[in-house]
């Protein structure tokens, strides 16, 4: 992340691909090999793919799905569902709210959908920063529907900030400060704020106590932004708690300050580490900084540049982060999280701690991203070839608000191949195609929006997919983008 961002299986909607060739006969490619692709599991020689039982469908060209792979693109159309509304006579999951004491005064917000799916798969989404549990109310009532779905606000954002100033002001200042406005500033620290501090360390710590005493079982992880570096740090540190990640355009890099248990002598070296109350020099810089920052106008500036298609409707979130920016502890904490140091485990670390434990971790990247780019996506990709990464264009940095109808999708189909043991075949991957593994895979995918028809375009990578051309390819994207700027 930047400096803030704005911020049961028989349930799956179908996407089947039939593709019809002449070459069929001498075709030896039936069956992959299907360690290469994620899991080991059952083969199965066809050549469709299918995850559900109904609602969409694609007719493909006649031309051979091995010649598609090769050269990454397809003119089929994958349709799949809208989302549940008025517009389809489809119900959505009803969302509820709740609260849970965490630790003394650090209270924390979480929404649920799908309490009636029993026996469903736990799905927990983590959200960036800046925003909370709303930014996935089109997870939460789509998913809902054949999930237990949760979102979270981290503590110290959204709907999880302080009910209490963490700091004490003395009599003798006291008489110097009315009307303050924020909380945070005071002399001392409350003693339940002691060392309290908004790190990655204690969002990890924060996720623990939700999947084992609020949700009760292992779980799918899910994060954008931020949230993605959390998901995949708690997945490292608590394997035996996840059942899979999927990383939403997540940040490599969280925290600027040296970590004081991973660099102790390091960390000395600088006098606060986003701890409460906030130092006077520190006061001044984060008034100067949050006015500017918390001024609508500038979240709505923050909002057009990190959704691509400004056709979305952002009015909610908008209307939700202006919000919080109103809250009287909403500034210190805001300094607290930007002066808080980083993880005891880097990105990378992370990263290599899942691929040991053997966690597994899908990728769903915006393409048009301005902030943490597919290039990203490209380079976890690399170190993990047999991880599905899928990249959308257009989204940005939050496709699973601007392109839910996709994400949702894609994560109804990575559950399910992961709940079948492999079994059932990736989201666009045809499982009589192994040729995949060296290029790519490209689909148009169409779903209904608001009685209107919308397109993105879809790629999934394969395992063999070369780091260097993704380098090449994300240049040239930004080369056209930058030409058709200057051209218009």
């Amino acid at each position: 992340d930047l400096v803030m961002e704005v911020m049961a299986q028989n349930f799956l909607p179908q996407c089947s691909v039939v593709t019809w060739s002449s070459k069929s006969a001498n075709n030896n490619r039936l069956v992959p090999n299907r360690p290469n692709i994620l899991l080991s599991g059952a083969r199965k020689p066809r050549l469709v793919i299918r995850n559900g039982n109904s609602d969409g469908y694609v007719v493909g060209e006649n031309e051979d799905l091995g010649i598609i792979a090769r050269r990454g693109d397809s003119k089929s159309k994958v349709l799949i569902p809208g989302l549940p509304g008025e517009s389809n006579g489809e119900a959505a999951a009803q969302i509820s709210r709740s609260r849970c004491e965490w630790k003394p005064k650090l209270t924390v917000h979480y929404e649920k959908s799908g309490s009636g799916n029993l026996e469903a798969p736990a799905v927990l989404f983590l959200p960036g920063f800046g925003v909370g549990s709303f930014h996935y109310e089109k997870q939460l009532t789509d998913l809902g529907r054949d999930y237990r779905v949760w979102a979270i606000d981290f503590v110290g954002q959204g709907l999880s900030l302080p009910t209490e100033d963490p700091t004490t002001i003395s009599q003798e200042t006291g008489a110097l400060k009315t009307n303050e406005p924020f909380w945070g500033f005071g002399d001392a620290a409350e003693p339940w704020a002691d060392q309290l501090v908004y790190s990655l360390d204690l969002w990890k710590d924060q996720v623990q106590y939700i999947v084992e005493e609020v949700i009760g079982e292992p779980v799918y992880i899910a994060g954008n932004s931020l949230g993605g570096y959390v998901a995949l740090y708690f997945a490292a540190t608590h394997p035996h708690l996840v059942k899979g990640v999927t990383l939403l355009n997540a940040t490599p890099f969280w925290g600027f300050f040296p970590n004081p248990v991973r660099s102790p002598r390091l960390a000395r070296l600088f006098p606060w580490s986003g701890t409460f109350p906030l130092p006077a020099r520190v006061k001044k810089l984060t008034e100067l900084v949050w006015q500017k920052i918390s001024d609508p106008e500038s979240i709505a500036e923050i909002l057009k540049q990190v959704y691509k298609d400004h056709s979305t409707n952002v009015d909610k979130v908008f209307s939700r982060i202006v919000e919080i920016t109103q809250h009287p502890a909403a500034a210190a904490s805001f300094a607290s999280i930007m002066f808080a140091p980083g993880g005891q485990l880097t990105f990378s670390e992370a990263l290599s701690r899942c691929k040991k434990n053997n966690v597994q971790i899908c990728l769903m990247y915006g393409r048009e991203d301005p902030w943490v780019g597919p290039i990203w996506g490209k380079k976890i990709k690399r170190e993990m070839p047999n991880a599905p990464y899928y990249e959308i264009s257009p989204a940005g940095h939050c496709p699973h608000d601007e392109v839910p109808e996709v994400v949702n999708y894609l994560m109804r189909g990575w559950i399910k191949h992961l709940e079948s043991g492999g079994f059932e075949a990736l989201p666009l991957l045809d499982d009589g195609e192994d040729d995949w593994e060296q290029s790519s895979i490209a689909r148009e995918i169409e779903f209904p929006r608001e009685g209107w028809k919308k397109a993105v375009k879809l790629w999934l990578y394969g395992s063999k997919y070369s780091f260097w051309r993704g380098v090449g390819d994300a240049f040239r994207a930004s080369f056209v983008r930058a030409f058709r700027g200057k051209s218009a």
